[in-house]
């Protein structure tokens, strides 16, 4: 007589434990101005080493690419609004920045069913009127503690050695998911960090201690005053 094996406990689907970032290594890789073309291929690898990410959405695009939008949420990216056409902020009318962040959240909610809670004002420019604003949607704001570069170099060597250079626990980093180099680079690039102990997470992840209120700007900039 042969006994039927006992069921395998472990294939029970866990919810993972959400990462502490005061107590382990975490980065924030922050992708900006898309869906970006190449936005599939990078939530493939995304998915592929378990890393979580920080998508600002421009809304023109979420309108033309939505299915990689509802995609995002799917897989627990964090979905931010990056305006609807990218215009500065700081240079045009109240009525036309309440156009442009409300476009783009009704767009992110037509496409993943949700709305963003971070603002990303275009070219992080941003004054108190901007800031007002934002605490009218109830959104804090989120610009980054280094960039990539990408945009500027498109070079896959130079993006992995600048991330490199400027990753350090809690940092935020500024990337696009429209540069192919930055798509291209970005299984290596994850692998180091991982290898350095680095977790990678949301920005709501990084910033949970900051305690930001609406129409908070973060990390400050030079200059700023409330």
């Amino acid at each position: 007589m042969t006994l039927a094996p006992a069921p395998a406990l472990a294939q029970t689907p866990t919810k993972k434990e959400p990462v502490d970032c005061e107590q382990v290594k975490c980065i924030a890789l922050t992708f900006d101005d898309g869906p970006g073309k190449y936005a599939g291929t990078l939530l493939d690898t995304l998915k592929k080493y378990d890393a979580k990410a920080t998508f600002f959405l421009e809304g023109q695009y979420v309108k033309s690419r939505p299915s990689y939008v509802k995609r995002m949420a799917t897989e627990g990216h964090e979905l931010g609004n990056h305006s609807y056409s990218h215009p500065d902020f700081t240079k045009i009318e109240p009525g036309a920045i309440r156009s442009e962040i409300q476009k783009t959240q009704d767009a992110v909610k037509k496409a993943a069913g949700v709305e963003p809670k971070l603002l990303r004002p275009p070219y992080g420019m941003a004054d108190l009127q901007v800031s007002d604003i934002a605490a009218e949607f109830g959104m804090p704001m989120i610009l980054w503690t280094a960039g990539s570069q990408d945009w500027s170099s498109k070079n896959v060597e130079a993006i992995q050695k600048q991330t490199l250079a400027v990753a350090k626990p809690n940092s935020i980093i500024l990337m696009h998911d429209w540069v192919k180099q930055t798509v291209d680079g970005m299984p290596s690039l994850i692998k180091t960090l991982k290898g350095k102990g680095y977790h990678l997470v949301t920005v709501s992840d990084v910033v949970k201690s900051q305690d930001l209120k609406p129409g908070d700007i973060y990390p400050v900039p030079e200059g700023w005053e409330k």
